[in-house]
């Protein structure tokens, strides 16, 4: 008898649930600053990815009403079948212009840029090295190419290069984060960018929560690390991050995105972005290049939180990011710990495996330039008073 799918199916689900595994969504039910409403409860959010308090800035905001005024909310088409508007044009030049590249190009996520990119380089035969902590659609992006993935141990230069010689006769190409989603480290750039140019090999760096955050008028941890277009031909950033918007895009040569705009199957087959999201982001950016005070706050908040957690014996990974992992070890542990912050009153969602490795669920606790000092000092005193209950944190 043919098994049936949605059988096997919720079959997974509760093998999930059974190992404190199982996915909830929670339902939001109202934004407030920095705070957040969820079953009618008042939270502090120290899991947004908003790393600069963007999304609901007032010039932010005026932007996108401004340009729904003009475009309407829905860009109707995708970008070669008219849906490509002035607003989308005036974007990829402040993209490209902000990141030192010649050209850019506008994706409706960073799941989709991933994709796209991947499968239009890599093909059989070809070669993708990657980080093994690199995200999913890195991940998928390579695989549904055809490519051969091949994934070194996290941020180890001389694994990556093993597996390069292994199969030095392959076009080949290396991606990596830039910071790391789950730890909030950061990868060697210099190191990746100097095995590359050794064996003749393509960099790829995804660099979602670098944009906006690091580097030289935000633009980024490859900026930072004093890297050009010639060292990093492909750059991809998210715009829902420290942008505070959402969508994303790739940057490079011409010839790049010329072959992207031919061979990019989810840039060439999905309707664009919506206008008045790209003058939002434009109005962002702005604003980013235009006042490092911003990033001043973020990074004085990262350093308030780090000495004040370790002073008071908190497990932190190494991470100079706005990403601040407690590690807990084990899923039932994690989602302990953050329901007894959620009972607190501040919202920090458990992550476990397969997001992370098995053994090294955690907090993923993320920092913004919205938060203030005390907002701080109550989260890591909360923190110290769950240790209490569980010493695995400390």
């Amino acid at each position: 008898m043919r098994p049936d799918l949605l059988e096997r199916l919720a079959r997974a689900n509760a093998e999930r649930a059974r190992q404190a595994l199982l996915r909830r969504v929670r339902n939001v039910e109202c934004i407030d600053g920095r705070h957040l409403v969820i079953d009618r409860r008042r939270l502090l959010d120290f899991a947004s990815n908003d790393y600069l308090g963007l999304a609901a800035h007032p010039a932010v905001c005026e932007a996108l009403k401004k340009s729904a005024a003009n475009w309407g909310v829905g860009a109707t088409a995708a970008h070669l079948l008219g849906g490509h508007r002035d607003e989308h044009e005036r974007l990829e030049h402040k993209l490209a212009e902000w990141t030192g590249r010649e050209r850019a190009l506008l994706f409706s996520t960073g799941y989709m840029a991933n994709l796209g990119v991947l499968g239009a380089l890599l093909g059989d035969g070809d070669i993708c090295v990657q980080d093994r902590f690199n995200h999913a659609s890195l991940i998928d992006g390579a695989r549904l190419s055809g490519a051969e993935l091949k994934r070194y141990p996290h941020n180890d230069v001389e694994g990556a290069t093993r597996q390069l010689r292994a199969r030095a006769d392959k076009p080949a190409l290396l991606v990596s984060e830039g910071v790391f989603s789950m730890d909030g480290d950061r990868a060697p750039l210099r190191e990746l960018n100097d095995l590359c140019r050794d064996e003749a090999v393509t960099l790829m760096i995804d660099d979602a929560h670098g944009i906006g955050v690091f580097g030289k008028r935000g633009a980024g941890s490859v900026s930072e690390s004093k890297l050009n277009q010639r060292d990093v031909p492909i750059l991809m950033a998210t715009l829902g991050k420290a942008v505070g918007v959402g969508g994303a895009f790739v940057a490079g040569g011409a010839a790049l995105i010329d072959g992207l705009i031919q061979n990019a199957r989810s840039y060439i087959y999905t309707t664009a972005m919506p206008t008045p999201l790209a003058a939002a982001i434009s109005s962002s950016i702005e604003l980013i290049r235009g006042d490092d005070g911003m990033r001043a706050r973020l990074h004085a908040n990262i350093a308030r939180f780090r000495e004040g957690a370790l002073e008071r014996g908190i497990h932190l990974l190494p991470s100079d990011s706005p990403i601040q992992p407690v590690m807990l070890g084990t899923s039932e542990r994690a989602l302990a710990v953050s329901q007894h912050l959620f009972d607190a009153g501040f919202h920090v969602p458990a992550i476990r495996p397969p997001t992370v490795p098995a053994g090294r669920a955690r907090l993923r606790v993320t920092l913004s330039a919205a938060h203030t000092w005390p907002d701080i000092d109550r989260l890591i005193a909360a923190l110290v008073n769950v240790a209490a209950r569980e010493p695995a944190m400390v």
